[in-house]
Formats: C-alpha cells, structure tokens, sequence
C-alpha cells in the first residue's frame, strides 16, 4: 500500500495522542499458512495438515526526520508497540524484528511481526 499514513504507538500509550503517524509509507505484509506434509509412499501422495496462519510480518517504508527516529528508536528498545493495520483496519500488537534507518536520505524501514496472544 503506497503513500498510506502508518500509525504507531508504545506499548504503554493509552490514548489517541500517544499514536504517532509517519506520513506517506509504503506498507506491505505477508502472511503464510503452516504446513505439514508427509509423503506417503505406495502410490497414496501427499499427506497435508493446514496447521494455521502464521504470524503477519509488515514491512514498512519510507522518510522521516531525526526526531522521529528517536521515538521510534525508544518505541524499539522499550517493548512491543501497536500499529494499526491500513488493510484490516484493526490495531495489532507487534514486535520490531528489524529497523532501518539512513540519516543522510532519512530513509526508514521496519519489520513488524504481529504478536498473536
């Protein structure tokens, strides 16, 4: 989803000033499904057991200033964020699993891997 609005909150926001937006992201996620296969040998094929969807991982791309690094640099080290999902529409607790940033292009990226619980 390019040029989308990403919002992003602390663990320990509460209210609606706590969210932080990052204007103008360019916001992917994927999803996979996890599989176990046997091959079953004697001519009966494949065995498949759909175990359930794995857990979202959102990339998120795009251009901030320094002081915004900052909040998102302490929104890293402090504990699992939320961020509101533009394609379910729904706010989702997360974990960083990687962060990016350039200061001289101010170009960011982040992974996101949904916390299910």
């Amino acid at each position: 989803m390019a040029g989308t609005d990403f919002f992003i909150r602390p663990a320990s926001g509460t209210s609606s000033s706590d969210w932080l937006r990052l204007p103008n992201a360019d916001i992917s996620v994927s999803i996979s499904r996890r599989i176990t296969r046997t091959v079953l040998h004697g001519g009966e094929g494949d065995d498949l057991v759909d175990e359930g969807a794995e857990s979202a991982i959102y990339v998120v791309k795009g251009e901030m200033d320094f002081e915004e690094y900052k909040k998102i640099l302490k929104m890293f080290r402090s504990g699992q964020p939320y961020i509101h999902d533009p394609f379910e529409e729904r706010d989702v607790k997360c974990v960083f699993g990687k962060i990016e940033y350039d200061g001289s292009t101010k170009i960011y990226t982040f992974e996101l891997i949904e916390d299910i619980r």
